[in-house]
């Protein structure tokens, strides 16, 4: 299947269509800004209560005759670019597939030699959000705005989080089991560029981050990296920017001894390590959300998270304080660990946290309702510091087939550091109300993780999609499931090249990432718990229809708080959610047909631990047979606090081939 890397197919219809996108839209600008002066946000409603001169009323008095005219004298313009744009949208293409073009940052290709390595299986990393990143005068509706700066924001800091240094973190404690939410802001790292691990004592100072600085905005593996690991003779994969601290605990419960293992030699594998965090980095500010200093959410706060705090290792050594340089270098929030791995849950089999970062090493990544074209560029720009693929202004315009008229896009967008071999997108028939005039659907995709020594490709599925959001539209969302699950039978029926006896391609993973837009608590979202689609994938929050694990939590946030200060910045927003409390404050509650519509009036009677909409679903059907597959952690995530109403999601799967390792 060819990709399609331009959204017409000749350049004389890119041209005209430029051509009438340009008529239409000074009108469309000077619409969009009228009534976005006409809809605040509760940030800039405080900002007014203190402003005693009534400077932006005034505003508002000057600049809404000059809107209104400009408005009015751009119509005709408009209406002649309308006739142009619509009918050239029959040959739009439904999606624009992008490659990073610089080479000496693109390493798709040596990611799939990382399966041959690995020996008995790898890991991969998914994440999905949904970012608000509609027009700005629509945005407002959300309490969001300025679309086009949190566009770029949201790329830094997923790219930031995703690229920072992977942190394992080891503790050796027979008594300590309650660490969670402690975190550590002396961690100190050895001068020297011998690449001999080193060990390091300090004290331990609780805060509620700790961060890492250096110049990592490139690729998310450089080439010094590899050059380093090569040197070192280092053979472990998915080692590199690991930096490795171990932490022995006393009886009495205090963490005496910290030992960092530094592995290849330097745990900034693309940047120098040697920063003081006072005044290094220009901390940039998003009209919607103050920025702190040391705020974990910065813009170049390459800090490591829990998630990626994994396995234990158990063992002494330490080293004169004296030699080590006192400089901080990470901000690490810890999970609960002992020598052996402890949870909150003791029976679920894998690690699942808040944490106020996404996932080291974030292998793809689907994102909903980016419907604004200039936003979607400023964040395509923005995610290319880190994936090379991505799938972007996926969906149809005007008039489609059996559709209605669509204005907006399905607003999907797609990024991964592994290749993309196959696409398709199909656009949902039976929108209502306001969502029939968006082409929200499905984007499925195909991949190629990696290779057998037998030169098989091994690739994996993922689908990203966005249901019908109107509340009482449950029909609408169950018929929209099973056209997800039918489209996605035929797509992987048409892009499979193998066959039973001769199996060209193995396939490692299928999973579902989107907004589905309902809840597994709900009274009034009976009809979607009980579909088919989770009898065939499985939802690691999920007990069964209308109970979920006591430990996921609702990913939509109360629109009203979010510029709060208590919840404002991705610290904030994660100490918040890790109590019933804070839960209650700034998260979305299930409906019941028993109780009051106001969420204030009936917090003592409130059902589970928020609105969970956002998905993570995976399945073993389809799969190789003599793989397994399995999660092996679960991540909230709110590093885009301020910045979005959803909390994204992340999952990370271990796909075990049961080989032994070489």
């Amino acid at each position: 299947m060819v990709l399609y890397t331009s959204p017409f197919p000749n350049s004389f219809l890119s041209v005209l269509h430029s051509f009438s996108w340009g008529l239409i839209f000074p009108c469309y600008w000077f619409a969009d800004r009228l009534v976005a002066s006409f809809v605040p946000t509760t940030y800039e409603k405080r900002q007014r209560a203190d402003d005693p001169c009534y400077f932006h009323a005034l505003c508002i008095v000057i600049t809404t005759p000059i809107y209104l005219a400009l408005l009015v004298a751009s119509l005709p313009f408009a209406l002649i670019g309308f006739l142009l744009w619509s009918p050239l949208q029959s040959a739009r293409r439904p999606y624009i597939y992008s490659r990073l073009e610089d080479k000496s940052h693109a390493n798709g290709a040596t990611l799939l030699t990382e399966w041959k390595a690995a020996g008995n299986g790898k890991s991969f990393c998914f994440g999905s959000a949904n970012v608000c990143l509609l027009p700005d005068s629509l945005a407002r509706f959300n309490n969001v705005f300025n679309t086009q700066a949190r566009a770029k924001e949201i790329g830094r800091r997923i790219r930031n989080g995703a690229s920072r240094p992977q942190i394992k973190i080891y503790i050796d404690s027979p008594t300590n089991t309650s660490i969670s939410a402690a975190s550590f802001s002396s961690l100190v790292s050895p001068q020297g560029g011998d690449s001999t691990n080193r060990t390091v004592n300090v004290g331990i100072k609780r805060t509620t981050s700790m961060e890492y600085k250096g110049d990592n905005s490139g690729s998310n593996n450089s080439e010094d990296s590899r050059d380093d690991k090569a040197g070192a003779g280092e053979p472990n994969e998915g080692e590199e920017n690991t930096c490795i601290v171990r932490i022995n605990g006393e009886d009495n419960g205090h963490m005496s001894d910290i030992e960092t293992d530094t592995v290849n030699g330097q745990a900034n594998a693309s940047g120098p390590a040697e920063h003081s965090l006072e005044g290094d980095t220009e901390l940039s500010k998003t009209p919607n959300q103050k920025q702190k200093e040391g705020d974990s959410g910065s813009l170049d706060s390459y800090s490591a998270s829990r998630e990626s705090l994994v396995k234990v290792r158990v063992g002494d050594g330490t080293v004169d304080q004296g030699t080590v340089n006192n400089k901080l270098l990470y901000k690490a929030s810890v999970m609960k660990k002992t020598s052996v791995r402890k949870k909150k849950h003791t029976d679920e089999t894998f690690d699942h946290e808040i944490s106020a970062f996404f996932p080291a090493n974030l292998d793809f990544l689907c994102l909903q309702e980016v419907f604004d074209k200039r936003a979607a560029e400023k964040l395509k720009e923005q995610l290319h510091h880190y994936f090379e693929y991505i799938v972007y202004d996926v969906g149809v315009y005007s008039c489609h087939a059996c559709c209605s008229f669509k204005f907006v896009n399905s607003g999907l967008l797609f990024a991964s550091r592994y290749p993309v071999m196959d696409a398709a997108y199909h656009c949902y028939p039976n929108g209502k109300g306001t969502d029939s005039l968006a082409s929200k659907g499905a984007l499925f995709l195909k991949v190629q993780v990696g290779s057998t020594p037998q030169d098989q490709r091994i690739v994996g599925y993922i689908s990203c999609t966005h249901l019908q959001a109107i509340a009482g539209d449950t029909t609408v969302r169950c018929e929209q499931l099973d056209m997800l699950q039918d489209w996605l039978s035929e797509f992987r029926k048409s892009t499979s090249s193998s066959s039973t006896a001769n199996p060209e391609e193995l396939v490692a993973f299928d999973v579902i990432c989107g907004d589905l837009n309902f809840d597994n608590c709900s009274s009034e979202d009976k009809l979607e718990q009980q579909h088919s689609l989770f009898t065939h994938y499985k939802d690691p929050c999920r007990i069964g229809p209308g109970e979920d694990k006591p430990w996921a939590i609702g990913t939509l946030l109360d629109p009203e708080g979010l510029y709060d200060d208590e919840v404002c910045t991705p610290d904030n927003l994660q100490k918040v959610l890790e109590s019933e409390e804070g839960r209650k404050g700034y998260l979305v509650y299930p409906t019941s047909k028993n109780h009051n519509s106001s969420q204030k009036g009936r917090k003592a009677s409130l059902k589970g631990n928020g609105r969970r909409i956002d998905y993570m679903l995976y399945t073993e059907e389809g799969l190789y047979l003599e793989w397994k597959v399995e999660v092996e952690e679960f991540s909230f995530i709110t590093q885009l606090a301020g910045l979005t109403d959803h909390l994204p999601v992340a999952m990370r799967l271990m796909v075990s081939t049961g080989e032994d390792d070489p």
